[in-house]
């Protein structure tokens, strides 16, 4: 697989301080003209968002309610059905978000779009008989009349889910204030791991891909097993 490869470094800056990281994506997109590495990195801080999803699905859709089917073959069903009905919410809601130019996607609410897709099925309204579709359509007019407010920036690191609960681990003084932040980009033009790169784009197995777009993990260094003992006579 041909990827490129893209090294940066962001900054963010707020009243409380500055933080510099190092971040490394891997990307099929290999035309630098047509894709620029900056216009690439900088949506970083709205990516690694599926969370959200598996919020949607479980708390929103399911209600909290585990899974009914009671075989592999009923699971795998209805996991199904889940995403499908899930991604059909989110493309009505891309649809009616679209159609305000400079509405960002995070400003359409799930938890309006499902009681308003709900609510046609139940009365089976919203029929289409003419050969143009509405894009918007009822869900779409529900979406747009409660936007929620634009999203503010991600400021914290990720850090690793501990055992423990999180009210413990990190104390009842919880600073959830929203900063002002200011982000810069800077493309490194000389690669942290300098072997098997040519122009910013290398090729590679997937073995040696990192999982994300973030640091990749710290490598254990590898220890060769003990020699086996001489035959004895």
């Amino acid at each position: 697989m041909t990827v490129r490869v893209i090294d940066a470094e962001i900054s963010i800056v707020t009243s409380q301080g500055s933080r510099t990281g190092h971040y490394r994506l891997l990307t099929t997109l290999t035309d630098p003209a047509e894709y620029p590495a900056a216009e690439l990195i900088r949506p970083h801080h709205e990516r690694q968002e599926i969370e959200t999803a598996y919020a949607e699905l479980k708390s929103t859709i399911l209600c909290g309610r585990v899974l009914r089917a009671r075989t592999p073959t009923g699971v795998e069903q209805e996991v199904r059905a889940l995403l499908v009905a899930y991604q059909a919410l989110r493309t009505a809601m891309t649809d009616a978000t679209d159609s305000l130019p400079g509405t960002d996607p995070d400003r359409a609410g799930f938890t309006v779009a499902l009681p308003a897709a709900r609510d046609q099925l139940v009365l089976a309204a919203g029929i289409i008989t003419d050969t143009v579709a509405d894009l918007v359509g009822v869900i779409g007019r529900h979406v747009l009349a409660q936007l929620l407010p634009k999203r503010r920036v991600r400021t914290k690191d990720r850090i690793v889910k501990r055992a423990i609960p999180k009210y413990n681990a990190r104390g009842p003084a919880i600073d959830r204030a929203t900063y002002k932040a200011t982000i810069s980009i800077n493309i490194l033009t000389t690669p942290l791991t300098p072997p098997g790169r040519l122009n910013g784009v290398a090729s590679r197995t997937p073995a040696h891909h990192p999982a994300s777009d973030a640091n990749p993990p710290k490598r254990t260094p590898h220890h060769p097993p003990n020699p086996s003992p001489a035959p004895t006579k």
